[in-house]
């Protein structure tokens, strides 16, 4: 049954890609308006502070790994589109999920933003960041960490990890997990709604969830390796 629950992380993503039916407005970040136009290559290797409401945490990203998830993401913490997003999703013992962004224009616009499938070179263990996905070359935004080894489970299904979580495992792990899992399979918020509605959705629905204040690209760091332990 968990692994039918698993399916659904991606079953509503989905649903919005074919669909096509995100309201068309004025996007409030104007350097998000244009996907295609932020597609700077990242470097080698490079770190990404997330400052929380629960506090710090930084993933290094190894663009070997998973090249156009790694650009992707460079490119989403960069220019700023992870700002005042909310950890919608979060399943004690399997992951934290995020990157529906709060204005639902720029959801409507990135939506079709996808990049191509990365062939899978390192594993869905505990602390390890990869993009979520619809099917075959469908990823645009939404993130996940993983919160357990088991999740190795995911590697055949074609989820490549990009990134780990170098610093700050335990604000990961401390993140609000109290609605569990999203509707329709439990009391969580609606993907749906939350792509149509944003944080106005969010906010007044789901109080509880933790946000990220901010995430930027640290200076200095790019082509530099890990010095720290892996999370434990």
């Amino acid at each position: 049954m968990r692994w039918v629950k698993l399916l659904g992380l991606f079953a509503v993503l989905a649903t919005f890609l074919a669909a096509g039916s995100l309201p068309a407005l004025a996007a409030s970040n104007p350097k998000l308006m244009k996907p295609a136009a932020l597609n700077e290559q990242a470097p080698a290797t490079y770190k990404a502070k997330f400052t929380t409401s629960k506090g710090d945490f930084v993933i290094e990203v190894t663009r070997s790994w998973a090249p156009n998830g790694a650009d992707r993401f460079y490119n989403l913490v960069k220019n700023g589109y992870f700002d005042d997003c909310r950890f919608f999703r979060v399943i004690s013992g399997f992951m934290v999920q995020f990157g529906i962004n709060g204005d639902p224009a720029l959801n409507g616009i990135w939506r079709e933003a996808r990049i191509k499938d990365d062939p899978v070179k390192e594993s869905n263990k505990r602390g390890y960041v990869t993009f979520a996905t619809a099917g075959p070359n469908t990823r645009t935004t939404q993130i996940f960490i993983n919160y357990a080894d088991r999740n190795t489970r995911l590697d055949g299904m074609g989820f490549a990890p990009f990134g780990k979580v170098i610093e700050g495992m335990e604000v990961v792990d401390g993140l609000y997990s109290g609605y569990g899992e999203g509707a329709p399979q439990g009391s969580g918020p609606d993907q749906g709604l939350a792509q149509t509605r944003g944080n106005e959705y969010l906010t007044s629905q789901f109080p509880n969830l933790d946000f990220i204040k901010s995430a930027v690209i640290l200076k200095g760091e790019a082509g530099k390796p890990a010095q720290t332990k892996p999370a434990k």
